[in-house]
């Protein structure tokens, strides 16, 4: 699955995949957008106020709190958990859309 997280990330506008920590990040302008997480089975995602907590109450086999980040609006997704078509990339839109300067994330309404 992280091959396919790889494309839909790399597939936005002025995105650039940058090790750090040891981990594939996918960015825009410098921003981190998504994060591989536990060797690719996962991915940390930034979620709008208030969607992680009910993501994670609502499938809690797919969505949970990451560390570090999970008290500043970030979301862990399970990569090997059950994802319905097209979940994952909405998800990875969004989280682009929150972090990417507003020029940019225009595009992805166009």
């Amino acid at each position: 699955m992280s091959e396919a997280l790889r494309r839909i990330c790399l597939a936005l506008p002025e995105a650039e995949e940058r090790e750090t920590w040891e981990t594939p990040t996918f960015r825009v302008r410098d921003k981190i957008f998504c994060l591989m997480a536990e060797g690719g089975a996962a991915c940390w995602l930034k979620a709008p106020p208030g969607s992680a907590e009910l993501l994670i109450e609502a499938a809690p086999a797919r969505f949970f709190r990451p560390p570090y980040l999970g008290g500043k609006g970030w979301v862990g997704v399970r990569l090997d958990a059950a994802l319905e078509a097209g979940e994952l990339e909405a998800l990875v839109r969004r989280s682009y859309s929150l972090v990417a300067p507003k020029r940019l994330a225009a595009r992805l309404q166009a």
